[in-house]
C-alpha cells in the first residue's frame, strides 16, 4: 500500500462569525506546534461548531492533500498554507480527494483513520475564502479532500508517516460520490455496506437516491 507524510496538524485558531443559524464557524485552522492527541471527535483543542453538517464521529477529521493545495495556488495566484481550507491534516503523497470510501490510514505510530465521505463546500467556506463563485469553482474541480472517522486514538504530529493500510475492493472514491455515482458504482458501494463495510450516514443518504434508469448504460 502507498504511504505519504503528514505536513501539518491543524486546529481552530479563532471562531469566525457566520450568517447561518449556528452563528460561528471553526474553519479558521492553523498548524499546531508539537504533538496533538486524536480522539473520537477529532483533535484535542479543535472545535466542531456545526456537528450537523461538519462534525460528528463520521467527520471527525478532515484531510487535504498538498498536491491539491498546489493546484489551487496556481488557480488563485496565492499561497494555500496548511489549514487554509479548514483541514485538520495536510498530507503529501496521499491523494485524499480520490481516497476510496472505507480506506484505512495509519498516521504516526498508533492512530488509525477510515475514509468516510467527501467534503461539501458551503457558504461559510465561500465567505471565509472571499473568492468569486467559490462554491461552484471548488465543486467543479472535485479536489475536495476527505473526511475520516477515528478507529484508533493516539497522538500525531507533523512529520509523521501516513500509510494506507487497506483499500476496499469496491473502488468507489469520495470524488466519485461527490460527482454522482454511476449505477455500477452505486451497486458496488451498496454491496460493500451489506457485507460489513462501515458506511457513514452521508454515504447511506446518497445510496438512498437510486440512479435514474436512463443513467444506466
Amino acid at each position: 500500500m502507498s504511504s505519504g507524510s503528514l505536513l501539518a496538524v491543524c486546529r481552530v485558531h479563532a471562531l469566525r462569525p457566520t450568517s447561518d443559524a449556528v452563528g460561528i464557524s471553526a474553519i479558521d485552522k492553523r498548524p499546531a506546534d508539537g504533538p496533538v492527541k486524536v480522539y473520537a471527535l477529532g483533535l484535542t483543542g479543535d472545535v466542531q461548531a456545526d456537528r450537523r453538517h461538519h462534525g460528528g464521529e463520521s467527520k471527525a477529521v478532515y484531510a487535504y492533500s498538498q498536491e491539491d493545495a498546489e493546484f489551487w495556488e496556481e488557480e488563485l495566484g496565492q499561497a494555500v498554507p496548511p489549514g487554509r481550507f479548514g483541514e485538520n491534516l495536510r498530507v503529501a503523497g496521499i491523494d485524499a480527494s480520490h481516497a476510496i470510501v472505507g480506506e484505512r490510514w495509519r498516521v504516526g505510530e498508533t492512530v488509525e483513520l477510515q475514509v468516510t465521505c467527501p467534503r461539501t463546500p458551503c457558504r461559510n467556506f465561500a465567505q471565509y475564502m472571499g473568492q468569486p463563485k467559490w462554491i461552484a469553482r471548488f465543486a467543479a474541480a472535485n479536489r475536495l479532500g476527505t473526511y475520516l472517522r477515528v478507529l484508533k486514538r493516539g497522538t500525531i504530529q507533523s512529520g509523521d508517516t501516513v500509510q494506507v493500510l487497506s483499500r476496499p475492493e469496491h473502488g468507489v472514491t469520495v470524488a466519485d460520490v461527490f460527482a454522482g455515482l454511476s449505477p455500477e458504482q452505486h451497486a458496488l458501494l451498496q454491496g460493500a455496506g451489506e457485507t460489513g463495510l462501515y458506511l457513514s450516514p452521508e454515504i447511506r443518504k446518497v445510496l438512498r437516491r437510486r440512479p435514474a434508469p436512463e443513467d444506466a448504460g
